[in-house]
């Protein structure tokens, strides 16, 4: 770490304490040639991933685009904003925790529709029948039958 005061590379670290929710750590350090003091901030830098869309086009993950899609779906449903933020954060962490650099339209929209099935039925239909682009009522008909089955009848 340089000194911001006169450059010099060779620095102590004085103090090292972790912040207040545990996610930086805040060092006191002394420059070796200058005597002065300064404060530095380590923090853990996350990434999302880059969103593929189905045109092969790559855009930065956009929080707002997500949660939109969810409060569209879950409109005029029995369903809390606190709700669709958990809902939201679950789907971050896990493209999070993934480690991959890009992530399709399709595996969002699939984990989406993982999250509405365990929240809302009706929710679940209506995100699918825009998801999967039905063309006809038999596709609502089989999106409902796939949705009844139990987790490990389900077709991959």
């Amino acid at each position: 770490m340089k000194c911001p005061f006169c450059g010099h590379s060779e620095t102590l670290v004085v103090d090292s304490r972790i912040g207040e929710e545990g996610d930086v750590i805040r060092r006191r350090r002394r420059c070796e040639k200058c005597d002065r003091r300064y404060t530095t901030y380590e923090r853990a830098e996350l990434s999302m991933p880059t969103v593929v869309k189905r045109n092969s086009s790559r855009h930065e993950y956009d929080p707002l685009k997500l949660k939109a899609s969810l409060k569209l779906a879950l409109r005029k449903r029995p369903v809390s904003l606190d709700q669709i933020d958990q809902v939201a954060h679950r789907i971050e962490e896990q493209l999070l925790t993934s480690g991959e650099r890009e992530v399709s339209t399709e595996k969002i929209g699939a984990l989406v529709m993982q999250e509405l099935n365990k929240l809302d039925k009706v929710a679940y239909v209506r995100f699918a029948s825009v998801y999967k682009s039905f063309e006809d009522i038999g596709e609502f008909v089989q999106a409902i039958k796939e949705m009844q089955m139990p987790p490990t009848g389900r077709k991959r």
